[in-house]
């Protein structure tokens, strides 16, 4: 009975005893493959850097400099020192050799950098995007700022309000309505202030 008991726990648990159970907490070891590895970055800046040699005058000099030796050799060495007779057939494949490695490094290279113009473009965008947005805000808050500076009473309209005033209390005192008495208390002889209280 003991073991059908465990066999039904293992069957509500989901473990088996063919299986053992995983642990998800620890790593699982590395699997044993038969393919060589490499690093697809190391392999990519390989292929930049031989892209960037082929498109120099240097790469283009040597490889003039290859070729002239090579022709001048097999046409003027002893016969029995000579490697590739006239037609130049070995010459002609290694040209066509080093085109066919020489074509997918620069594809490869070109892709690489298509791929970083196009992060540095995806990068740009939100940079403008967030430019758009800041200056925006601070449209915003420039115009909320003169909405409400337009509230705030300033010196020259406190001022301008004051001389209006002074003016208006000026005229009561000549038409006779605020006879003998002063405005403002600096006008007034020295002495004590008792018509202020």
């Amino acid at each position: 009975m003991a073991p059908d008991r465990e066999a039904r726990e293992r069957a509500a648990t989901g473990a088996t005893a063919s299986r053992p159970r995983t642990r998800l907490d620890q790593p699982k070891p590395p699997r044993h493959r038969f393919l060589p590895e490499w690093d697809p970055e190391a392999f990519g800046r390989l292929s930049e850097r031989i892209a960037r040699f082929l498109g120099t005058g240097r790469f283009i000099v040597w490889m003039t400099v290859v070729i002239i030796v090579w022709v001048v050799w097999n046409i003027f060495a002893p016969r029995d020192l000579r490697f590739d007779n006239y037609p130049f057939i070995f010459l002609t494949l290694m040209l066509s050799l080093q085109a066919s490695y020489a074509a997918p490094l620069i594809l490869l290279a070109q892709n690489r950098q298509d791929d970083r113009d196009r992060v540095n473009l995806e990068q740009d965008r939100k940079q403008n995007e967030r430019s758009i947005a800041d200056t925006e805000y601070l449209t915003r808050e420039i115009a909320a700022l003169r909405m409400g500076l337009g509230e705030v009473a300033t010196r020259d309209w406190i001022r301008n309000e004051l001389q209006d005033l002074v003016k208006d209390l000026e005229d009561r005192h000549l038409d006779g309505h605020g006879a003998g008495r002063v405005v403002f208390p600096a006008e007034r002889s020295q002495g004590r202030d008792v018509d202020d209280r």
